[in-house]
């Protein structure tokens, strides 16, 4: 069957329920797919294995044991900073996929990028990856690169299958956009160095300008060369992830950090708001992961802890990174977060699921189910 073909059946795919698996001990039933394609951009969170085909000593990978213990079907590390699957599994799996599209550095490996970009999607997102070219710079792939190479892959598709086919079937896809908290990490990084104990006013106009420019751009671009549904997922309570933790003696969260990330969340819900006159049938779901983290009660949903790693060393676990010899917990799927920074697999299956089609404070202006099926 000829790409063209391919990407027309694409298309068409019905969102009728065929089987159930089980993840973390919950049956996720398996539904065709409700978009043709997704397209992830993002950082550690999302990342599925492109930093594993980075160069460098500063490149962070998931790339050892634990990582992937729970990884259904292998049990291995494939890239992903959870002991299983994270967040863009999940968002697929709702979608109908059995998991997050192939990164693109895999696929570009094993020189199948276009077949899958045409039937699939594609991963972009690159642990340690910013809205701002400069946060880790040289470790990562950048935001606004990810952007490039979607671009790159775009034209490489509409070789193969023609402009028309490509228009239709991005324009029905899902971009998933997962990115940010690296930016917060490395500017309070900066102050630190500064012995600044807090940013002046000055600094976060500059901070923020700069991060609401860079995302303005990101998904500006992306709509021009077809993007037209947007799942966004805003900056967390960067203060509270155990790395972050360890630093109070009480092991409370830093709030001023936290502060920080609302602001900007505060931003980018402008910024997308502002998009919709200016962009014709642009459609955008934002994802509240600050919401979500601060009003549910982690108690409530079956976890023992909030504040510590399951897999690290020291106290609460943020001491150590996750690597062979570490420290693991019993229980994987009653820990919040699976190592320093990163969320568990459960984790991020019930964070995905609010956003899904979970309770409407979780999302706006409608949530990615809605988003998904929109005309």
């Amino acid at each position: 069957m000829g790409y063209g073909l391919v990407a027309m059946k694409v298309l068409v795919l019905s969102s009728m329920v065929l089987s159930v698996v089980v993840v973390s001990g919950v049956e996720l039933p398996v539904q065709r797919r409700r978009v043709p394609a997704m397209y992830v951009f993002g950082d550690s969170t999302l990342d599925v294995g492109n930093n594993n085909h980075l160069e460098g000593e500063q490149v962070p990978r998931a790339n050892k044991p634990y990582y992937g213990i729970d990884l259904p079907g292998s049990g291995k590390p494939t890239g992903r900073f959870s002991n299983g699957y994270n967040v863009a599994d999940f968002v697929a799996k709702n979608l109908g996929f059995e998991k997050s599209p192939l990164a693109y550095m895999v696929l570009k490996a094993r020189n199948y990028l276009i077949p899958s970009a045409i039937t699939r999607g594609v991963s972009y997102a690159s642990a340690g990856a910013g809205i701002l070219d400069a946060t880790n710079a040289g470790g990562n792939i950048p935001l606004s690169q990810q952007v490039r190479l979607f671009e790159s892959t775009k034209a490489a598709m509409e070789s193969k299958v023609g402009p028309r086919a490509v228009s239709q079937l991005l324009s029905k896809s899902f971009f998933l956009i997962g990115v940010g908290s690296n930016d917060f990490f490395a500017f309070a990084t900066a102050l630190a160095k500064q012995n600044k104990t807090a940013a002046t006013q000055s600094d976060l106009a500059a901070f923020y300008g700069s991060l609401i420019s860079n995302y303005s751009s990101a998904i500006t671009e992306l709509y021009k060369l077809g993007a037209r549904k947007f799942g966004i997922i805003n900056v967390g309570p960067v203060g509270c992830v155990p790395i972050v933790r360890v630093l109070n003696a009480t092991g409370g969260c830093a709030d001023g950090l936290n502060q920080l990330a609302a602001g900007f969340d505060g931003f980018l819900n402008s910024l997308l708001a502002g998009f919709a006159p200016k962009l014709p049938g642009l459609a955008y779901s934002i994802a509240d992961s600050f919401g979500f983290a601060a009003r549910t009660d982690p108690l409530s949903l079956g976890f023992v802890s909030q504040d510590s790693a399951c897999c690290g060393g020291g106290r609460l676990g943020a001491e150590a990174d996750c690597l062979p010899g570490a420290k693991l917990c019993a229980d994987r799927d009653r820990f919040l977060f699976w190592d320093r920074v990163h969320p568990s697999q459960r984790a991020a299956m019930l964070s995905a699921q609010a956003y899904y089609d979970g309770p409407a404070e979780f999302t706006a202006p409608i949530n990615f189910k809605q988003l998904a099926d929109k005309s």
